[in-house]
């Protein structure tokens, strides 16, 4: 099994409407791209976030399923607008 799991702080400017397009956004991508077995999302509540506001978890049978997602042309399409709203943080591991 392969585990992505990534925070978002969110750059300056960036608004209520648009943190929710992008949960909206990455929570559908489960249902978008095939290779991922399960996936959570959401913002973060903990009071040792260190200003990372939104976070997720995703499972993959392998490394090679992961880099198949992570290749996918809705994934791209995705990262096009979201990374200028975002610094993000990820952590992968296999289990």
């Amino acid at each position: 099994m392969f585990i992505h799991m990534f925070s978002f702080r969110w750059k300056p400017g960036v608004t209520e409407q648009q943190k929710q397009h992008v949960f909206e956004e990455v929570n559908a991508l489960k249902t978008r791209i095939p290779g991922m077995l399960d996936s959570a999302v959401g913002f973060n509540t903990s009071p040792r976030g260190q200003g990372y506001e939104f976070g997720g978890v995703m499972k993959f049978s392998d490394r090679a399923a992961y880099d198949a997602y992570n290749a996918h042309s809705v994934h791209q399409q995705l990262l096009t607008w979201l990374l200028p709203l975002i610094d993000p943080m990820e952590v992968d591991f296999e289990l």
